[in-house]
C-alpha cells in the first residue's frame, strides 16, 4: 500500500450546521444555461430567445440580468406559467441585436442573480452564427491506414447534403449527429478518413448543402485533406480562459500539445501575441514535456475583457500550433462559488452527488488574491492562506486554494440531502450554493491518459497500452491489481475527516465492493468481489480496492471495468488487459 502522506497532499492538490429546512431562502434554478448557436443573417438581428428560471425554495426570486457582450440584451418579464414545466417561471428574454456584426461567430454570458438567493449567480451562454453556421471551408490532417479526422458544424434549420471527392476514392461523409433539439439545434459531423493504402498527399472534395430554409446555409463547400505520415500537433484545450480580479495575483494555466499523427513531434519557440490590453500574457515551454505554461497579469487593467494568442512552432505537418486566450478581468468582490460548481476531484462533473467523506473541487472565482498554496501537512487545516470552506455553516479540511478553485475534504458526518456549500476569503463572506450528499457515490480517478483509471499493477506498472515516459504493461489473468477512488464513504471503523487514515491494523474499510470487468454500466461484465476496499493507510480520502485479475476477463487495450457496491455503482474506466 506503500504510499505517503505528503505525496497525496501533493497528487489531490494539483488539481453551527443549518439544514435545508431550517435555511428559508429562494433558489434560483435556470432551465437552460446555453442558447444557440443561433444562426442571424449579416446585417440582421437574431430572433429574440427566451431562458426560464424557477424558484426551487422558499420565498420570491428578485431577479437582475447583465450580459457581457453589447448585442445581448437580457431583460426579466413578469412570472407566468413555465413554457416546457409544470409550475410558474420567471421568462429571461434575450434580444439578439446582431445587426452590426460582422459574418462570425460570436458569444456572450449573461449573468442572471439574486443576492439573497442560493445557487446565485448562474450564467447563461449565448452563442450567434452570423453568415450562418456552414462552414466556408474544411481544411485537415490525417494519418494514413485508416485514421479519420472530424469537424463539426450547426445550423437552426435541418439541411441536406451531398458530397464528392476529385481524388483519393470515397474518403468524405457528412451526417446529422444525433437529433435536433427543442430549439431546433442539428448537429452535423464532417467525417474525413484515410482509407488503408492510401498515399500521403492532398486529397480534395466537396460538400453541397441544400433545401435549408435559411439561405446562406446553402453552400458548395471545398474539403482538403491532407494526409501525412509527420507529427500533428493538436492543443488541449484549443483555447484558454482565464479570469483575475483586480489587485490579484498573476494567474497561470496550461496547454498540453498533442500528437495525433506519426513520428515524435518536437516543440520549438513559444511567442505570446496580445491583441488587446497591453502585454498581459507570456508563455513558455516545461522543461521536458509537451506542456505550455501560460501566466496571465492584469497589472492596472481595467476591468473588462481582453484578448491574445500563443503561437507554438513544431516540426508538425501543421506547422504552428495557435491558441487563443481570454482574459477576463473582475471587479475586486466577495468570493463567488459557480452554481454546481462543487465537484467530485475523479469526473469533476457537475450535477453529480457527492459522497460523505469525498474529496472535492469548488470553482469560481475571487477565492484567493494571493498565489495558489497546497497544504503541508496532515491534518489537513481548515484555513489556506485566508481561504476558508464552509459546508452547513462548518469549516472543512483544505488541500488547496487558489483563485478559481479550492480543493476540499466533505466531513464523514455531513448529513445527506441538500448541503450548503460556500467559500470565504478573509472573513469575507461568499454566495451560497448547493449540493446532493449522499452515503457513497464510488467514482474511479482517472490516469489523464484517454479513459485509462489509475489503476496499478503488482510491480508499481501502471496496465496502459505501452506509453512513451511512462512504466506501464498490460495486467495479466491473475495478477493482483489496486485500484484507487474517491466517494465510498464512511469506514469502519470510523476516521477523523482531514487526518491520515490508519496505517496499521485495524484499517479503515468499507463494505464488500464488486469490479466487474467488461462492464459498460449496461453490461454487467464480469464480476469479482475486492480482496480490500478501504481507505489507502496515510491518505486522506483516497481509498483503494484490491482485486485479482479474473480468468474470464476480457482482453485487449481498452478493457472497461467499473466498481458498484450498496448505494450504486462508479464512473466506467478503462485498462489493458493481456
Amino acid at each position: 500500500m506503500g504510499l505517503d502522506a505528503s505525496a497525496v497532499v501533493r497528487c489531490l492538490c494539483t488539481v453551527g450546521i443549518l439544514s435545508s429546512t431550517l435555511f428559508a431562502a429562494p433558489q434560483l434554478r435556470l432551465l437552460e444555461t446555453t442558447v444557440g448557436p443561433v444562426s442571424t443573417a449579416v446585417g440582421a438581428s437574431g430572433p429574440t430567445q427566451t431562458v426560464e428560471a424557477t424558484n426551487n425554495g422558499d420565498g420570491s426570486l428578485n431577479l437582475s440580468v447583465r450580459s457581457s457582450a453589447a448585442w445581448a440584451v437580457p431583460s426579466v418579464g413578469a412570472a407566468r406559467s413555465c413554457g416546457i414545466r409544470q409550475g410558474i417561471c420567471l421568462p429571461i428574454s434575450i434580444a439578439l441585436q446582431t445587426s452590426a456584426l460582422a459574418k462570425g461567430i460570436f458569444t456572450s454570458t449573461v449573468t442572471v442573480n439574486d443576492p439573497n438567493a442560493l445557487d446565485a449567480p448562474q450564467t447563461i451562454t449565448v452563442t450567434v452564427q452570423v453568415g450562418g453556421g456552414v462552414p466556408d471551408k474544411v481544411d485537415l490532417y490525417a494519418a494514413p491506414n485508416g485514421s479519420t479526422v472530424t469537424s463539426k458544424f450547426y445550423t437552426n434549420a435541418q439541411t441536406q447534403s451531398i458530397t464528392s471527392t476529385q481524388s483519393g476514392g470515397d474518403w468524405l461523409s457528412v451526417s446529422l449527429d444525433g437529433s435536433g433539439s427543442f430549439r431546433f439545434i442539428y448537429p452535423y459531423l464532417i467525417k474525413l478518413t484515410a482509407p488503408a493504402g492510401m498515399a500521403a498527399g492532398t486529397y480534395n472534395g466537396t460538400i453541397t448543402t441544400f433545401n435549408s430554409t435559411f439561405a446562406p446555409d446553402n453552400k458548395q463547400i471545398p474539403v482538403t485533406m491532407r494526409v501525412t505520415t509527420q507529427p500533428i500537433a493538436e492543443p488541449a484545450p484549443a483555447s484558454v480562459a482565464i479570469s483575475i480580479a483586480q489587485g490579484s495575483a498573476k494567474q497561470k494555466k496550461y496547454a498540453a500539445i498533442a500528437n495525433r499523427g506519426l513520428g515524435t513531434l518536437t516543440l520549438g519557440s513559444v511567442s505570446a501575441n496580445s491583441v488587446s490590453g497591453g502585454n498581459w500574457l507570456t508563455a513558455e515551454l516545461v522543461a521536458g514535456t509537451n506542456l505550455v505554461a501560460l501566466t496571465a497579469d492584469a497589472g492596472s487593467l481595467a476591468v473588462g475583457t481582453y484578448q491574445a494568442s500563443v503561437s507554438v512552432a513544431s516540426n508538425a505537418a501543421n506547422g504552428a500550433v495557435t491558441i487563443p486566450v481570454q482574459l477576463e478581468v473582475l471587479a475586486d468582490g466577495a468570493p463567488q462559488a459557480s452554481a454546481n460548481g462543487a465537484v467530485n476531484n475523479a469526473t469533476f462533473e457537475g450535477g453529480e452527488a457527492l459522497a460523505q467523506g469525498d474529496l472535492v473541487a469548488i470553482f469560481g472565482a475571487r477565492f484567493s488574491a494571493g498565489d495558489p498554496l497546497s497544504a503541508t501537512s496532515l491534518p489537513l487545516a481548515t484555513q489556506l492562506g485566508g481561504t476558508q470552506v464552509f459546508v452547513n455553516d462548518r469549516a472543512v479540511p483544505l488541500f488547496y486554494s487558489s483563485f478559481d478553485q479550492v480543493n476540499f475534504q466533505l466531513p464523514f458526518d455531513t448529513p445527506e440531502g441538500q448541503a450548503l456549500i460556500r467559500v470565504d476569503r478573509n472573513g469575507q463572506r461568499g454566495n451560497t450554493i448547493t449540493a446532493d450528499v449522499r452515503a457513497r457515490v464510488p467514482r474511479i480517478l482517472r490516469l489523464g491518459i484517454g479513459d485509462y483509471g489509475i489503476i496499478v499493477n503488482q510491480d508499481g506498472t501502471f496496465p496502459i497500452p505501452a506509453t512513451p515516459g511512462i512504466a506501464s504493461r498490460p495486467a495479466r489473468v491473475g495478477d493482483a491489481l489496486v485500484i484507487y477512488a474517491i466517494g465510498l464513504g464512511a469506514t469502519s471503523p470510523g476516521v477523523t475527516s482531514g487526518a491520515a487514515s490508519p496505517a496499521v491494523e485495524p484499517l479503515g474499510r468499507v463494505p464488500v465492493t464488486t469490479v466487474s470487468f467488461g462492464s459498460s454500466g449496461i453490461a454487467a461484465g464480469v464480476a469479482v468481489d475486492a480482496l480490500f476496499s478501504g481507505l489507502t493507510p496515510g491518505f486522506v480520502g483516497l481509498y483503494q480496492i484490491n482485486v485479482i485479475v479474473p480468468q474470464d476477463s476480457p482482453r485487449g487495450d481498452n478493457v472497461t471495468l467499473r466498481i458498484s457496491m450498496a448505494g450504486g455503482g462508479s464512473n466506467v474506466v478503462r485498462l489493458a488487459v493481456q
